[in-house]
């Protein structure tokens, strides 16, 4: 950036004093400056010239070259002084736009460890700090580098693992910053384990079994400087047009001068075919493009960047994280009997859970917080690592993790049914005891985005024609994933190294853009023509290897940096045409000797005045995805969504009730008590939202058939509250077995259309708020803070 400035200047400076001397009569002196600033400008096209031409890449500076040397030749310097100036500030504003830091290894390359704990054999002093492990062994730390394969080596808790090696015992990791999968792992003795990983349970030793240099991790690092080094080089719009324009504007000169014989009528059209329009009006917009991208919360780093986006035809997305939130929810609460209150289980896991630093913790705050339940302080907690948490709330004891480590006894029905539908799902299970009896079972889910599948459909809208789910996750998840959201192919348990392959496969048939969120991620990142990073929660080596970051939480910010890439570059476009064609006009009027080149170089500077304002619309809004509410509806919505939150586990009690239910056991005073809830609370709730919430939701998005859908479903809840109360009107007090079987039928049906009407509404309604990526560590940091007690009861 430097070199850039200080030729702007120089060659400006030349210009002004020129021009300075030239009004005081010092003609010679104007003279002289001039040629000192067509002579820089001159040295500066050949150099980038020879550069292009060494690439074997095409260039518009051929122009600039010619009508430099010509200036000089016909002894028109002040022309090829303005064509100087013309050039420089070009590439200034070229280098300015597309500069980017090279700081992509820099998140790998410190998060790499460097020492390791490795066993020592007996027979040695150790040094001093050195801890004795046994009669026999030593422990000492050691650079990575000094690991041998057959080393014994030991992991902390919250270490990464530093070397690719064999468990010698059995452990708990965070395996996410290289499968990008959420959940954490439980790995035995004898199984291998790569670097990179997290361990998050109680220490570990391992036996090594490929060094530093060639584990995991440093194969992560080498695949990133790899992707880079063998990424297809970007080609200016410039220098594309530059195909048709050079050969047109060397034929238009040469022209001129064998037909008039003389050499300034060429150089006349030299001077006004130097593509400033082109090297000023097309920085401009894209510098332009990257403004109003990052007023949407979206970095790009650079024009070069901008234009990559533009260009993407194939879209290739990671899932965790990126199409899903990237951090476990509690979907279902299951309950060992019918008498235990959801809800009261979830206050005390809450409480519990809200002391440990377990990657499930957060999702009971965040679940806690959304039923508006006051949560205590628990006392006495005890993380037991690899088996879950216990703890002491209001005097009962609380004990909440593995089945093992819960359960007493053989597994009930309710627990494998948990099981089973969490093995289903692709979900994990946390079981719950109280006082020592198993009392239920929480299902985390990692969610799918709610702004997911509207971006998707935007990004079909703007042009994208492929677009894939590339992920280390299992195929069933994946591909569930994948139909909920509209993706055309998902490629699944892909490594990092499959991941960087498919990019390359994917970019030699159209140009592509890769979106992730995970050191995983990103090879695979710098391999596509661009990268897109979430970065939301923190930076990481996605985000600096990444073309475009997306800052908020938010992966529908996407869909507006593609749709103000290809805006920027439509205007840069026109802005370029127009540019060009009026300097078509003058290259015929300096052919025909109607332009002398002093004048043709003064018109040029007009043209390119006005390429300039064209290119600045770029400013200017654009069509967005992202929609804006008003204050007042912004209010209304908000808190309707809060009540959502609490409608949520009132509706998690029909498939307890449902299950509850059999032949045997005709008992209804659990579903009169469901039933007097849900037209107590969901009906009126639902009703608020048909009479409040579409009517918003209709304005915002300017359609009424979009909210059509919600309208029936909220008829069709209804109807089936209306029909179980109907239900237990008839039967009394004496349901028989044929009641038993219809109603859990009106139960399994009403909780099928919840599910899916609050999928819906999450979707089309509430993913308009503008902080729908930053409520959970609102709600996280609410209940931490609430100690007041409940007046929920078991």
């Amino acid at each position: 950036m430097r070199r850039e400035h200080w030729l702007f200047t120089t060659s400006t400076a030349f210009l002004a004093l020129g021009g300075l001397a030239w009004l005081v009569h010092m003609h010679k002196a104007a003279v002289v400056l001039w040629v000192l600033a067509t002579s820089l400008g001159l040295a500066v096209s050949l150099a980038t010239t020879i550069k292009a031409v060494t690439k074997r890449r095409p260039t518009v500076d051929v122009i600039a070259l010619l009508a430099l040397a010509g200036a000089l030749a016909v002894r028109e310097p002040f022309a090829g002084a303005v064509i100087a100036v013309m050039l420089a500030s070009g590439q200034l504003l070229e280098e300015r736009a597309s500069a980017r830091a090279s700081r992509t290894l820099s998140a790998l390359v410190a998060r790499s460890p460097q020492q390791a704990r490795r066993y020592r054999t007996s027979g040695t002093t150790p040094a001093a700090g050195e801890a004795v492990d046994s009669d026999a062994e030593v422990i000492e730390e050691v650079p990575i580098d000094a690991v041998q394969v057959g080393d014994r080596v030991v992991v902390r808790p919250g270490e990464v693992v530093p070397v690719d090696g064999r468990l010698l015992t059995p452990g708990v990791f965070d395996e996410s910053s290289l499968s990008g999968e959420s959940r954490e792992v439980e790995r035995e003795a004898g199984e291998p384990i790569r670097s990179g990983v997290i361990n998050i349970g109680s220490p570990v030793e391992l036996a090594v079994t490929a060094p530093a240099a060639e584990s995991t991790y440093a194969r992560l690092v080498q695949l990133v400087a790899e992707a880079q080094r063998v990424a297809t080089p970007f080609v200016r719009l410039a220098d594309r047009l530059a195909v048709f324009f050079v050969p047109l504007t060397l034929a238009v000169a040469g022209s001129a001068w064998a037909f008039s014989g003389d050499a300034v009528r060429a150089v006349a059209v030299l001077v006004v075919a130097t593509p400033c329009p082109l090297l000023l009006a097309v920085p401009i917009a894209l510098i332009s493009g990257v403004s109003r991208a990052a007023a949407s919360g979206v970095v790009v780093k650079g024009a070069g960047a901008l234009e990559k986006l533009a260009r993407g035809r194939t879209i290739l997305f990671d899932k965790t994280g990126t199409l899903t939130r990237g951090e476990p929810e509690i979907a279902e609460i299951i309950v060992a009997d019918t008498s235990i209150d959801p809800r009261h289980l979830l206050r005390l896991a809450a409480a519990v859970e809200q002391f440990s630093a377990h990657v499930f913790a957060a999702a009971f705050a965040r679940a806690s917080g959304r039923s508006q339940l006051s949560v205590p302080v628990a006392s006495d907690v005890a993380e037991i690592p690899g088996c879950g948490v216990v703890g002491v709330v209001d005097g009962r004891e609380v004990r909440i993790g593995k089945a093992h480590w819960v359960l007493d006894g053989a597994t009930p029905a309710w627990a494998r049914r948990a099981q089973r539908r969490a093995e289903m799902d692709g979900s994990s299970v946390a079981f719950i005891a109280v006082d020592g009896r198993p009392a239920g079972a929480f299902l985390l889910r990692d969610p799918v985005r709610s702004d997911a599948p509207r971006m998707i459909r935007t990004l079909r809208k703007a042009g994208l024609t492929r677009i894939v789910l590339l992920t280390g996750d299992r195929p069933d998840v994946a591909e569930s994933v994948g139909r909920v959201v509209g993706i055309d192919a998902v490629i699944a348990d892909a490594d990092p190294a499959d991941k960087l392959v498919v990019v390359r496969e994917e970019s030699s048939v159209a140009p592509t853009i890769m979106v992730g969120d995970g050191i995983n991620d990103a090879p695979a990142l710098a391999a596509a023509g661009a990268g897109v990073a979430l970065a939301g929660r923190g930076a990481t080596a996605s985000s600096e290897a990444a073309d475009v970051v997306l800052v908020a939480d938010r992966v529908d910010a996407l869909a507006d940096a593609v749709l103000t890439a290809r805006r920027t570059k439509r205007i840069a476009g026109q802005a370029a045409g127009t540019g060009m064609g009026l300097s078509l006009a003058a290259m015929a009027a300096a052919g025909l000797g109607l332009l002398p080149p002093a004048a043709g170089a003064l018109l040029q500077e007009g043209i390119d005045l006005l390429a300039i304002a064209l290119a600045l619309r770029a400013l200017l809004p654009g069509t967005r995805h992202t929609v804006g509410l008003a204050t007042a509806d912004q209010a209304v919505a908000e808190r309707l969504r809060a009540e959502h939150d609490v409608v949520r586990s009132v509706g998690q009690r029909l498939r307890v009730v449902a299950d509850a239910l059999a032949p045997c056991r005709e008992d209804f005073s659990a579903l009169e008590d469901l039933v007097g809830e849900l037209e107590a609370v969901l009906l009126p709730h639902e009703r608020a939202e048909e009479d409040q919430l579409l009517p918003i939701v209709a304005r915002a998005l300017r359609s009424s058939d979009v909210v059509a859908g919600l309208s029936r479903a909220h008829a069709e809840i209804e109807h089936y509250v209306r029909r179980l109360r109907r239900l237990l009107t008839m039967v009394g007090g004496e349901p028989e077995s044929d009641d038993v079987i219809e109603a859990r039928r009106l139960l399994y049906g009403l909780h099928a259309v919840l599910d899916l009407h609050n999928a819906e509404e999450d979707e089309i309604a509430f993913a308009l708020l503008p902080d729908a990526g930053q409520r959970n560590t609102q709600d996280q940091k609410r209940v931490l803070t609430s100690t007041a007690p409940t007046g929920v009861s078991e």
